[in-house]
């Protein structure tokens, strides 16, 4: 969201910035507004983390208020989180237009909760910014209400716009070897199965790479609890805390290949100042465009059948020769100019 707040600020739109508070630790929050160069927030809700139920049911009450309160033209939301579904549906209820950005987008698979989030987001916003032409197709063969634009996806403009900032900035490199892959793993369905978990700490100590993978708390929770804590004991793996953005965007700059069970590095690995080779750690994606365009490859969660693919992947050369297909950093400047188009004289509030 960080380069469509540049974006209102540059063309003089008034909004009012909602941290929901989802997200509370420093390593996950404070630091990404400080490196961004984004303002504060004029309010943090205090969300917090708790069951999902509990979590949207939460963020839904507070932002009820907020919004009734400062009556905006357009409510922006971004991804398909607990809190974005909540923000959706708190201003839907009060009558005030949603906009979501990064619409379309769709795995098929129900055990993921962000899966529901998007899909019940997506009708019910009046404003549709799709990241590809897929995305579109979609929104409009589920009959959405709303009006779709094809935009492309702001984390790749924010690839591109703080790229030059990580090489400057961050020293993270210093510390580590001059080969390593990079790894992050956080999905609910992943990381709450103790089996699944034991594979990737298996996966990464066996790598033909040493990998370098910043740990979600929740993550490192699983871990322990789960009594895998003597695999994390290699050499081959490399432990980090959470890291802000400039540091992270400095491993993907820099590193062989990506393992992962994110969506959105699926899509910033494909950025112009990145292209990496990306391995989803899943049985699915809701960014098939990163698969058909070469730069992903979806390898499951064993490690009989991940650790053969990495290797091969390792002893051969790699190159895409397609563009991304999230977009070419401008999607950030096409949907604010929708919004000024059609609003006359908006004042959106945007809901981090």
């Amino acid at each position: 969201m960080s380069c469509v707040l540049h974006e209102l600020i540059a063309r003089d739109i008034p909004f009012t910035l909602v941290h929901t508070g989802q997200h509370y630790d420093a390593n996950l929050s404070s630091v990404f507004f400080e490196e961004l160069d984004l303002p504060s927030p004029d309010l943090n809700l205090e969300v917090g983390s708790g069951t999902q139920a509990g979590q949207t049911a939460s963020a839904l009450e507070k932002l009820e208020r907020v919004f009734a309160e400062l009556e905006p033209d357009l409510v922006l939301v971004e991804g398909d989180t607990n809190t974005v579904l909540a923000g959706a549906l708190a201003g839907a209820k009060l009558g005030i237009k949603i906009g979501h950005i990064e619409a379309g987008l769709r795995s098929y698979d129900t055990r993921m909760p962000e899966e529901h989030n998007r899909r019940l987001t997506d009708h019910l916003s009046a404003y549709l910014f799709a990241p590809t032409e897929r995305a579109v197709k979609t929104l409009q063969q589920e009959s959405c209400w709303g009006q779709a634009f094809l935009t492309g996806n702001t984390v790749i403009d924010a690839c591109v716009r703080y790229g030059q900032k990580a090489l400057k900035s961050s020293s993270i490199l210093n510390s580590l070897p001059r080969h390593f892959a990079l790894a992050t793993i956080h999905r609910a369905e992943n990381v709450d199965n103790p089996a699944v978990l034991q594979q990737f700490l298996e996966i990464f100590v066996k790598s033909p790479l040493p990998i370098v993978c910043p740990l979600h708390p929740r993550t490192k929770q699983r871990i322990l609890s789960a009594g895998l804590e003597p695999l994390m004991d290699s050499d081959r793996l490399i432990l980090t805390p959470p890291l802000g953005y400039l540091d992270f965007l400095m491993l993907l700059m820099n590193c062989g290949f990506v393992l992962t069970d994110s969506g959105g590095i699926q899509e910033e690995a494909t950025a112009p100042n990145i292209r990496k080779k990306v391995f989803v750690l899943r049985d699915s994606t809701e960014r098939p465009e990163a698969v058909e365009s070469g730069f992903a490859e979806i390898v499951g969660t064993q490690a009989k059948e991940v650790l053969p693919k990495i290797s091969q992947f390792r002893d051969r050369e790699w190159s895409v020769d397609k563009p991304s297909p999230f977009g070419d950093g401008k999607s950030s400047q096409r949907i604010v100019k929708i919004i000024r188009d059609r609003l006359p004289q908006p004042e959106p509030i945007v809901v981090s």
